[in-house]
């Protein structure tokens, strides 16, 4: 394969500990021999919205416009940008109920990243020995543990 078609792999997780609570997130960029860590977390959060800005913070990495396979343990991240999104986009951003989207600001802006890259959204099985995965979750525990160094817990 050569350079210019190689693709990146992506592997992005989320950690939450008491949900809402302390979380982070992580995200493993490979591409061919490079690869890179990236990690961050907030103090009070919910999983959902660390599983969502590990694949936020992982596609504002990109300096250019690439290939990626995404890979993510989150269904609600795999489902909602591949199928839930685009009905949300026709109603204003709600829910068939007519209720707001919940996450509605990262929901916006993973889908103005998703427009800069080709990208395959792949679901693995967490916690199951996937190696991209369970790298990704070690980097959101790092994330975690970031935050709680910060407030000195």
């Amino acid at each position: 394969m050569s350079e210019a078609t190689q693709v990146v792999n992506v592997y992005t997780d989320g950690a939450c500990k008491g949900n809402p609570g302390i979380g982070g997130w992580g995200a493993w960029l490979k591409y061919g021999d490079h690869a890179r860590e990236l990690f961050g977390g907030e103090a009070h959060t919910t999983n959902n919205r660390m599983e969502m800005l590990a694949v936020i913070r992982a596609l504002e990495a990109l300096n250019r416009r690439c290939l990626i396979k995404l890979h993510t343990d989150s269904k609600y991240v795999q489902q909602g940008i591949t199928e839930w999104i685009h009905n949300w986009k026709k109603r204003g951003w709600k829910t068939a109920d007519k209720k707001p989207v919940k996450n509605a600001d990262l929901w916006q802006r993973i889908d103005e990243l998703a427009r800069e890259h080709d990208i395959e959204w792949v679901w693995v099985k967490g916690h199951a020995g996937h190696e991209g995965n369970e790298h990704a979750d070690a980097l959101a525990n790092r994330g975690v543990e970031s935050v709680r160094s910060e407030a000195g817990c």
